[in-house]
């Protein structure tokens, strides 16, 4: 398993209590093959911890930029771009917002699947309520967002547009690599630039659906209700079947390379002094680590009747049991 932690100190200071406590929340409603998994929170004297689907492949950042040539074989796109728009779609099922949709973001396991990562900047969706605040990443974030109008799930399928792109050309459609743009000029491009596919990796299929899913300038033709899986891009996708892990990834990772240019990384080493904790702070830490069982676990704790041993009121603290029959019902496991 992987752990996610943020350093107690830190997210004090940088407001952070509020991110972790959503990604939390919102790891614990998702079920899907292609969102990482929560298995555990819980918290230590220094941090806050998630502990998570361990996921060796690396982000697929590393892969367009690191590994062999830049950018990644049109077989790879869409397979990847299949798994990721499914677990988009299972969040907005949720009625949750993504906002941070980008290949860092995205992480492949041992056997080549991805998986959506760090939902830290996800919102939940309410109905009648505007989300207007500005959330995402520079170069990723849809022209509705930088104008600070009001916007829904459409913002994660541009952000999904400039991931396609990203991966086929190993470069963002506003941001020229050879160029030193602010984030003033990258807004401007997204704002008023004609996206230009140059790249001769770029098939018919992939400038029409970057384009279905850019449309900066003709906003209601990107709703709601939007599924690309439909699209011919996905033609050779059976989507029942991906959805089941059926269909062999196209690029297995090696198990003996780290997918990482270094362990800066994969590990954080940040320290911040000088914060002192309240009792509000203590509420919040309760709070967060409450634990959590992933929902392809929860029918089996119940079945194996691990739930009724953990939720009895006479279960004694020593971790023996006092049950009115005398039995124990799981067998599996006893609590110390």
């Amino acid at each position: 398993m992987l752990v996610k932690n943020w350093t107690r100190n830190v997210s004090r200071r940088k407001m952070g209590e509020k991110m972790a406590l959503l990604e939390k929340e919102i790891l614990e409603k998702v079920h899907s093959p292609f969102i990482v998994s929560l298995a555990y929170a819980y918290e230590s004297k220094t941090h806050l911890c998630l502990v998570m689907t361990i996921m060796n492949g690396g982000d697929l950042k590393f892969h367009i930029y690191n590994v062999g040539e830049k950018g990644l074989e049109t077989k790879r796109v869409m397979f990847y771009s299949a798994q990721i728009c499914c677990g988009i779609l299972h969040l907005h099922s949720l009625k949750i917002l993504y906002r941070d949709m980008k290949p860092e973001n995205v992480l492949l396991d041992d056997n080549g699947n991805c998986r959506l990562s760090d939902l830290g900047l996800a919102v939940k969706v309410k109905e009648g309520q505007a989300i207007t605040t500005r959330a995402g990443t520079n170069g990723y974030m849809a022209p509705e967002i930088l104008k600070d109008e009001n916007y829904s799930y459409p913002v994660d399928w541009f952000a999904m547009g400039c991931s396609v792109y990203e991966m086929v050309a190993a470069q963002t459609p506003f941001r020229d690599p050879k160029e030193k743009a602010n984030k003033d000029e990258v807004k401007r491009k997204t704002l008023e630039d004609v996206v230009t596919f140059n790249h001769p990796n770029f098939t018919a299929e992939v400038k029409d659906i970057c384009k279905l899913f850019l449309l900066c300038n003709i906003l209601s033709h990107r709703s709601n209700d939007d599924d690309p899986r439909k699209h011919s891009f996905f033609s050779s996708i059976n989507f029942n079947r991906l959805e089941a892990g059926m269909v062999d990834p196209p690029f297995v990772p090696d198990p003996s390379v780290v997918y990482a240019k270094d362990i800066a990384d994969i590990a954080d080493f940040s320290e911040v002094k000088g914060i002192d904790f309240d009792d509000k702070d203590a509420k919040f830490f309760k709070r967060f680590s409450t634990g959590a069982v992933p929902i392809s676990w929860q029918q089996e704790i119940i079945d194996t009747g691990l739930f009724d041993e953990l939720s009895d009121p006479n279960r004694q603290s020593s971790g023996k049991y006092s049950y009115s029959d005398g039995e124990k019902k799981s067998g599996v496991c006893s609590i110390i």
